[in-house]
């Protein structure tokens, strides 16, 4: 994933994700994020529990930065986005957008929610912050390795 060029991840809008109004409740943005992310590291040929169970350690979340746009409804197909912002030795930042889907190719999406998500790596035992592993910064942000 360079930057000019985001991971994107579907998203279809459920009923859980939904409050009594039918709009997504603000923090399941967090969760749509949380998702894409994930599906970005498979895409990179990261497997998380892989990462834990052989180079015992694993990102985590450490802060978050979220603005709302417009709200996201039941049954809307999102486009979720995940593109590094900035890599560090110990952690990341990720610049996530929430968009929804065109009805049609000639239409453009329409942003809803967008947010910086800073992830540190960890070791798995004793949650200490530790360097990321050159092996797995070279496949995340090689500009950073």
């Amino acid at each position: 994933m360079s930057k000019g060029e985001p991971f994107t991840w579907p998203v279809r809008v459920y009923w859980e994700d939904t409050d009594a109004g039918g709009i997504v409740f603000y923090a399941n943005y967090l969760k749509f994020f949380e998702r894409a992310r994930t599906e970005w590291l498979r895409h990179l040929g990261v497997a998380q529990q892989q990462l834990r169970d052989e180079v015992g350690g694993m990102f985590v979340v450490s802060a978050t930065q979220v603005q709302y746009h417009r709200p996201a409804r039941l049954d809307d197909l999102l486009l979720v986005t995940a593109r590094i912002e900035e890599a560090g030795r110990a952690s990341l930042t990720i610049r996530q957008q929430a968009l929804l889907k065109p009805q049609q190719e000639d239409q453009d999406s329409t942003l809803l929610c967008e947010g910086s998500i800073r992830i540190g790596w960890v070791d798995a035992q004793t949650l200490r912050p530790q360097r990321i592993p050159a092996a797995v910064l070279a496949v995340l942000a090689p500009s950073a390795a």
